[in-house]
């Protein structure tokens, strides 16, 4: 039977206590519904209550809450219990609660998301058994580092790792030590990492999808600093009497930052194989002038329109070469650019070797 979870945007008047009288009356009547009743997250400071219930389907979940106490959620999605254990925790009560009359639990799902990724910078022969070596510890260390700051690891995959936080400060220091085990563990790795928080469930379809997809977006900037959203900065900073996070290994978007990262990355994704993607197609798509964009770029990424849109296609050419499928000059037409000659130059330029040679060896 499918589990699903919901949201319910709860009034100011509701507290944890109510949340825990509602789930108890959820409880007393769910076997009507074929129903099962797993446990629930209440955030009295965001008004938000999240239900983990087992149910046929959604309509029966809908019910269910309709009879028991009548309010009913504001979004439903189906969801993994692992991956929900994996994000939050736990998929049930805890258990000190249920030796209470009334299950009251004041735990906010709310989450802090790291998403770590790194990418060689380069695959000449000559260093690539040493730095397959080196990853291998990296990865170790990293997951090490995880751990000794209570975050849990929802997905991996040997360059990449996407992970959970409780706690906002220890996710940020965290993040500030794996950069540096990406700096002593090899000179040929290039590491970045994005930092946001939110809910499990908002209109979207997939559990914090949200949150996932925004900080994704952030480990494309090339400024060589663990990059923030504007509201981990300022929950950091709380928690923190107001200490400053470290601009100089830090670098905090503000909002309108955020939402300019959002429609680039969105675009380009849309775009990217496509030949006549070029810096005026974003500057057309943005709203700026050529110079206007050039800057905004600069200070957000980093890069350039022409170098990020490069950077951008050479990575996606890097996957199709190591999937075997196509040859060169399909992979070079495939990813946007004009030319296979021009392709292999840019590969060149980039990793240090050409990509048939590369293609070759793996």
């Amino acid at each position: 039977m499918p589990i699903y979870m919901d949201r319910h945007d709860i009034p100011e008047e509701i507290t944890a206590e109510h949340v825990a009288q509602m789930h108890r009356e959820d409880l007393k009547i769910e076997h009507l519904y074929g129903c099962k009743g797993m446990t629930y997250w209440c955030d009295e400071k965001r008004r938000t209550a999240f239900c983990l219930i087992n149910a046929p389907n959604k309509k029966a979940l809908q019910e269910m809450h309709n009879h028991a106490h009548g309010t009913v959620p504001h979004q439903i999605i189906e969801v993994d219990s692992a991956i929900v254990e994996s994000f939050l925790g736990r998929i049930e009560d805890p258990v000190k609660s249920l030796k209470t009359e009334l299950n009251i639990i004041n735990d906010p799902a709310f989450r802090t998301i790291l998403i770590l990724g790194f990418q060689k910078t380069t695959l000449r022969e000559a260093v690539a058994k040493q730095l397959n070596t080196d990853i291998k510890k990296y990865n170790g260390a990293i997951v090490d580092c995880i751990k000794k700051h209570t975050g849990r690891i929802v997905k991996q995959k040997p360059d990449y790792f996407l992970t959970s936080f409780n706690s906002v400060t220890n996710a940020v220091i965290c993040a500030l030590a794996l950069q540096q085990l990406s700096i002593t563990h090899s000179a040929h790795l290039k590491t970045n990492i994005g930092l946001h928080v939110g809910i499990p469930v908002t209109e979207k379809e997939g559990l914090f999808e949200d949150t996932i997809k925004l900080a994704a977006h952030f480990t494309n900037i090339e400024k060589g600093k663990v990059v923030i959203s504007s509201e981990v900065k300022e929950l950091y900073e709380s928690e923190n009497l107001n200490i400053a996070i470290d601009k100089k290994l830090v670098f905090a978007l503000t909002p309108s930052e955020e939402k300019f990262l959002t429609t680039l990355m969105e675009y380009t994704e849309k775009e990217w194989a496509n030949p006549s993607f070029n810096a005026g197609s974003f500057g057309k798509k943005l709203g700026y002038s050529k110079s206007q964009l050039y800057r905004k770029m600069i200070s957000v990424t980093g890069m350039s329109p022409n170098s990020f849109i490069k950077a951008y296609r050479l990575q996606k050419a890097l996957e199709l070469l190591h999937k075997k499928e196509d040859n060169i000059s399909e992979i070079a037409f495939n990813t946007g650019f004009n030319s296979a000659a021009y392709f292999s130059k840019c590969f060149m330029d980039t990793y240090g070797i050409l990509p048939s040679k590369y293609s070759r060896q793996h």
